[in-house]
């Protein structure tokens, strides 16, 4: 699936102890179960910087409450939360370096 400017995206901003603890991976792992695409990353702040988007609202917002649920939650103290223009030619979901 390719994204486009029509589905919602969300880019959020973790930050806690979200770096050095497999947050990236984990959040690949639970991206796996649903139809969305994005990346993820690491900031050099510290943070972990994750853009998101599919095919519908109620998918996007079921692969975050799943972060959220995981063992991640856990290390997450706080999350900023943006709705964005989904990026265009995007396919699947990576870890970005």
């Amino acid at each position: 699936m390719v994204s486009d400017a029509s589905m919602p995206a969300k880019q959020v901003f973790y930050s806690g102890r979200v770096q050095g603890v497999g947050f990236r991976y984990t959040t690949k792992q639970i991206a796996s179960g649903y139809e969305v695409t994005g990346s993820v990353k690491n900031l050099p702040d510290g943070r972990v910087e994750l853009l998101a988007s599919a095919s519908d609202a109620d998918e996007l917002e079921a692969f975050l409450a799943a972060i959220d649920e995981s063992n991640l939650g856990s290390l997450i103290k706080e999350r900023e939360i943006s709705s964005v223009s989904a990026p265009l030619g995007l396919r699947g979901f990576v870890i970005e370096r």
